[in-house]
């Protein structure tokens, strides 16, 4: 998969030096994943919540930050949309963000 934009997770782990590697290994196996469809996602990710508008709900170092993308399966494409604390998660429309 592409994943658009890795320089959001970046600025996400500058702030938050803990999520480093837990994003780091999130998008190499986002970007090694040959994902076409949720249930592919899920094998993968047991804990993932799919919402509306095609948004996925990643739990990120042990629950303790929310990552949501939006995925184009036909194109191959991950689009970070959000990435924050569970307190920033709970302020957003997770489906329209």
């Amino acid at each position: 998969m592409r994943v658009i934009a890795k320089s959001t997770l970046r600025s996400f782990w500058e702030k938050h030096a803990d999520s480093e590697n837990a994003l780091k290994c999130w998008h190499k196996e986002a970007e090694e994943a040959k994902w076409k469809n949720p249930k592919q996602i899920k094998r993968m990710y047991p804990s993932v919540s799919f919402l509306n508008n095609n948004r996925v709900v990643f739990n990120i170092k042990g629950n303790k930050y929310r990552l949501i993308v939006r995925i184009n399966y036909d194109y191959e494409i991950v689009w970070i949309r959000f990435i924050g604390t569970h307190a920033e998660y709970d302020k957003v429309d997770a489906s329209n963000i």
